[in-house]
C-alpha cells in the first residue's frame, strides 16, 4: 500500500511540475520577446494582441499589463501590477486582477523593467493545469482504490494463513512438550519458509527421538550389566559371612567381592569417558599428528600381549600424511581396536596394524583372523553395551568400540569394517579408520613424513617381557586405565 502511495503520489507530482514548467518558459519567452521591441511596438502587442486572448474552455487567460514608472496603467487588461512580483523576468505564481473582474486570478506571471522605465507584466492562468490536476487525481483515485483494496485482501489473506500454518505449528509444540515425541510439525509440501523451518525442526525431533531411545536403552544396559557384578559381590559377601572359617577364606571372598566391584566400577568410568569425549571440551589440544607414531606406540603396548596369547602381531607403516587431532585419544582409540582384536583372534592367529596412505588421507587398520563380525550387525556393535551372540564368553561390557566411535566422530574421521578373508571359516575382522572425512578435516602443515618401515613381532616368549620401547611407564598405565576390557598385569 505504501509503495501504491509514493508511486502515484509522484506521478502526480511530475505532471504537475512539468505542466508548471511548460507555463512558466512560455511566458517567460513572451516577456522576453515583447521586450525587446520599441515602446511603441510595445503598447501595440499589449493593446493588439493579448487583448485577443480572451477565455476559452480551458479558462486558459492570457493577462498582460504595461505600467509606468508611477505604476499607472498605460494599456493591457490588468488592473494594477501585481504586489510582490519582482522585475527579474523569472516566472512566479501569484494573483492576476483584471479591469472590471472581482478578486485576483491563479496565473504563472513575468514582470520586467524595461529600459525607459516602464514595467512589462505577462501572465497566463493556470486553468488547464488546474483541470489536468482534477482528472490526474481522480485517474489515480480510481486506480489506487482497487490497488489498495487487492493490497489488503492479499495482507489479510496471507496473514490468515501464516496464523493457521503457526497455530497448527502450537498445536503440535505443546503435543510434543507433553510427552509425544512422535508427534512432528506440519508440512504442506509448499517449500515456503514454513515447510523449510517444520522440515528443519522435524530433523531435530526425529535426531532427539533417536537419542531418547538410545538413552532408554542404554540405561537398561546399564542397569542389567551393574545388576550381575553387584548381586554376585553381595552374594560373596553373604556366602563369606556364613561360610568362611579363616582369615585366609574371607580375604579371598574379599579380594573377588572388589574384583566384582571394580568391573561396575570400569563400566561407569566407560562411560563417563565417552560422555568426555562427546561433549567435544578435547578439541583445545588438537595439533598436527602423526599417525606412524601413534600406531607404533600402541603396538609397543599390545605387541607383549599378543605374544603371551599365541598370536601373531604384524605393524606395518608406510609414509602417510600428518592428521590434526587429539594425540592422547588417537593412542587410546588405536589401543581399544587392538584390544578388541587380541581378544577374538584365535591362538596361532594374526593381528594386523597397518598405516597407509589413500588418495583423500592417512588410514589405519586394524584387523584380526577371528571369527568376524556378521554383516548385519556391523553397524550394531558399535552401540553400547551391544555384543553379537557368539562374543558373550569374551570377558567385557561392549563399551569399547562405543569409545571408539565418540573419539572418530569428535575427529570428524569415518570408520567402516568389513572381513578380513571373506569366504573364509574364520573371516575375521577389519576396522578401517579413514582420518579424512570430505570438506570436514584438513590438518595444518605439519612436519615431513617419515619412511616406509615393517615392524613384526612373532611368537618369541622373552621379546618385550620387561618394558617397551617407545612407551613410558606412566603412559603405559594411563593406557591400562583407560582401554576398557584390557586384562594386564
Amino acid at each position: 500500500m505504501l509503495s501504491g502511495v509514493v508511486l502515484f503520489g509522484a506521478f502526480y507530482w511530475q505532471t504537475k511540475a512539468f505542466e508548471t514548467r511548460r507555463i512558466a518558459a512560455f511566458v517567460a519567452s513572451e516577456a522576453a520577446a515583447v521586450a525587446e521591441g520599441s515602446p511603441n511596438e510595445i503598447i501595440w502587442t499589449v493593446r493588439t494582441q493579448f487583448a485577443q486572448e480572451n477565455y476559452n474552455k480551458y479558462h486558459n487567460i492570457i493577462f498582460s499589463g504595461l505600467f509606468a514608472a508611477d505604476g499607472s496603467l498605460i494599456a493591457g487588461t490588468l488592473d494594477h501590477a501585481p504586489a510582490g512580483l519582482p522585475a527579474d523576468g523569472r516566472a512566479r505564481r501569484v494573483g492576476l486582477t483584471e479591469r472590471g473582474h472581482y478578486g485576483p486570478h491563479p496565473a504563472i506571471a513575468v514582470a520586467r523593467r524595461l529600459p525607459n522605465g516602464d514595467l512589462l507584466v505577462l501572465g497566463r492562468g493556470v486553468g488547464v493545469l488546474t483541470t489536468l490536476e482534477g482528472i490526474v487525481a481522480g485517474a489515480l483515485l480510481v486506480g489506487a482504490i482497487p490497488a489498495i483494496g487487492s493490497a489488503l485482501a492479499a495482507g489479510i489473506w496471507l496473514s490468515r494463513q501464516a496464523q493457521r500454518r503457526i497455530k497448527a505449528i502450537n498445536q503440535s509444540i505443546e503435543r510434543i512438550m507433553q510427552g509425544d515425541v512422535h508427534e512432528r510439525l506440519p508440512v504442506q509440501g509448499t517449500a515456503d519458509d514454513f515447510d523449510q523451518l517444520a522440515n528443519s525442526v522435524n530433523r531435530m525431533l526425529a535426531e532427539i527421538e533417536r537419542l531418547l531411545t538410545e538413552v532408554q536403552g542404554v540405561s537398561d544396559n546399564i542397569a542389567h550389566d551393574l545388576r550381575t557384578p553387584l548381586a554376585r559381590v553381595r552374594t560373596l559377601l553373604e556366602r563369606g559371612r556364613d561360610k568362611a572359617r579363616t582369615a585366609a577364606d574371607l580375604a579371598a571372598i574379599h579380594d573377588r567381592a572388589i574384583a566384582g566391584l571394580d568391573q561396575a566400577q570400569a563400566i561407569i568410568t566407560a562411560l563417563l569417558r565417552i560422555g568426555e569425549i562427546e561433549s567435544g571440551q578435547r578439541r583445545a589440544a588438537f595439533c598436527a599428528v602423526d599417525l606412524n607414531e601413534i600406531a607404533t606406540a600402541a603396538a609397543d603396548l599390545y605387541a607383549p600381549i599378543a605374544e603371551e596369547k599365541e598370536i601373531a602381531f604384524v605393524l606395518r607403516t608406510e609414509a602417510a600424511s600428518p592428521v590434526y587431532g587429539d594425540r592422547d585419544l588417537l593412542i587410546e582409540a588405536v589401543a581399544n581396536l587392538l584390544d578388541n582384536a587380541i581378544k577374538f583372534a584365535p591362538p596361532g592367529g594374526v593381528v594386523r596394524l597397518v598405516v597407509s596412505d589413500a588418495a583423500g588421507g592417512p588410514v589405519l587398520r586394524v584387523s584380526d583372523s577371528g571369527p568376524g563380525i556378521p554383516a548385519g550387525e556391523r553397524v550394531a556393535v558399535m552401540q553400547r553395551f551391544y555384543r553379537i551372540d557368539k562374543s558373550r564368553h569374551v570377558q567385557g561390557n561392549g563399551l569399547g568400540l562405543s569409545i571408539v566411535l565418540a573419539i572418530v566422530k569428535l575427529h570428524d574421521f569415518d570408520v567402516a569394517l568389513s572381513d578380513s578373508c571373506p569366504g573364509n571359516a574364520q573371516p575375521g575382522c577389519t576396522f578401517e579408520v579413514r582420518c579424512y572425512a570430505p570438506a570436514r578435516c584438513a590438518a595444518p602443515p605439519a612436519p615431513g613424513r617419515t619412511g616406509g618401515r615393517l615392524k613384526q613381532w612373532w611368537l618369541r616368549p622373552t621379546r618385550h617381557r620387561n618394558g617397551n620401547a617407545g612407551v613410558t611407564p606412566e603412559v603405559r598405565r594411563w593406557l591400562q586405565a583407560s582401554v576398557v576390557g584390557t586384562e594386564m598385569n
